[in-house]
């Protein structure tokens, strides 16, 4: 049988059998806690150059399917799992996730212990690692293999949001009438995103990551939005730029995931690396003007540093922190006091995910009924 091997940065080497295609691949070893929405996790362009790790020990026994994904392929850098399925059986299966990775050159790993992977990255955190599988594994030896991980780039730094972006714009039409225009930035938006848009009258058009504020306004939107993607808020100052010129016109906003972290640059914030992310569908996330607790799905290994104790100035007038992780008292929300912006961590299109956040989709609606 093939030999696969895990190596993490700090020396430590998991080993085990090649799952998907056969090679090596090298990325941010992180974990994902849902034990469903793999495929929409495969497809989530915010996972670009990560190597995920599934929590959940039975991988791929729904197969995949054409109405899931959240982008037009597989976006992970590599994939782990403990046990995957051996047979596919679901009624909307077109094919297997094995093949699916094999056909789209995503190098995997099968190994008994994503137990004592999980706990070793929580212990010290997310690391740069490799897969290699095959001839990879066998040729150069471990030492080798640990220096060419450790010689490989870091998130921090990293700037990919314009490498998963539409290189052209794009339009998703409303369903039924329309009542609004919205301009969606995609930093490595989810398919599911303009479409919870669309579901409640709003026409999206779809712009590619360096979009200007001029590109933007352009369109004379009656809302812009900022999606989730991958990599480091710092390296993204043209993001930053840009959403600093829409909230100069005082357009209603609404941003998600990356989005939230360049909102909070563009208000004088910083933004820093959480110690191991929080990717998952279960995370308690609070309400602070409500009290309102709601499960949510992540997919972030930044955060924004920001004041939880009340409001604070920016140059766009006071703001607050909104929402709060329960967990580890992340900020997970923002909003501006006097204008009409406000943006928050985590994925209320729910793909896959519960759906307690949706209605964020309806705040979004309800600023940009009001007065322009």
């Amino acid at each position: 049988m093939s030999v696969a091997l895990l190596v993490l940065e700090d020396g430590r080497v998991f080993r085990g059998t090649p799952y998907g295609a056969v090679g090596e691949t090298f990325g941010e070893m992180v974990f994902n806690t849902g034990m469903t929405g793999y495929q929409e996790t495969l497809t989530d362009p915010s996972y670009a150059r990560q190597i995920v790790a599934m929590t959940s020990p039975h991988i791929g026994n729904t197969g995949m399917n054409g109405e899931d994904p959240e982008s037009a392929r597989i976006q992970v850098a590599g994939y782990v799992v403990r046990e995957p399925a051996r047979v596919a059986s679901n009624w909307r299966a077109t094919g297997s996730l094995g093949s699916a990775l094999r056909d789209q050159g995503v190098v995997g790993i099968a190994i008994p212990g994503t137990r004592a992977l999980t706990r070793h990255l929580r212990d010290k955190g997310a690391m740069r690692a490799a897969i290699f599988s095959g001839s990879a594994a066998v040729a150069p030896g471990e030492d080798a293999l640990l220096e060419r991980v450790r010689q490989s780039p870091s998130m921090e730094g990293a700037d990919l949001a314009r490498d998963v972006s539409t290189s052209e714009p794009y339009v998703v039409r409303a369903q039924g009438e329309k009542r609004f225009t919205v301009a969606a930035v995609d930093l490595g938006i989810k398919a599911m995103t303009p479409y919870r848009m669309s579901e409640r009258g709003c026409e999206v058009h779809v712009l590619p990551a360096t979009s200007t504020a001029e590109d933007i306004l352009a369109l004379d939107p009656d809302g812009v939005f900022f999606s989730n993607g991958p990599g480091d808020p710092a390296a993204a100052g043209y993001a930053v730029d840009a959403l600093r010129g829409v909230l100069d016109a005082g357009t209603p906003f609404f941003g998600i995931c990356f989005g939230n972290q360049i909102f909070g640059r563009a208000l004088g914030l910083g933004t820093y690396k959480l110690r191991f992310g929080h990717r998952g569908i279960n995370q308690p996330v609070q309400d602070r003007t409500t009290g309102r607790v709601d499960v949510s799905a992540h997919n972030h290994g930044f955060a924004v540093d920001a004041p939880t104790d009340g409001p604070f100035d920016t140059p766009y007038g006071p703001a607050e922190v909104s929402h709060v992780n329960l967990n580890d008292g992340c900020v997970e929300g923002l909003r501006l006091l006097e204008r009409p912006a406000f943006s928050v961590q985590y994925h209320p299109e729910a793909a896959a995910g519960p759906h307690d956040a949706s209605g964020l989709f309806d705040r979004f609606r309800e600023l940009m009924e009001g007065p322009r």
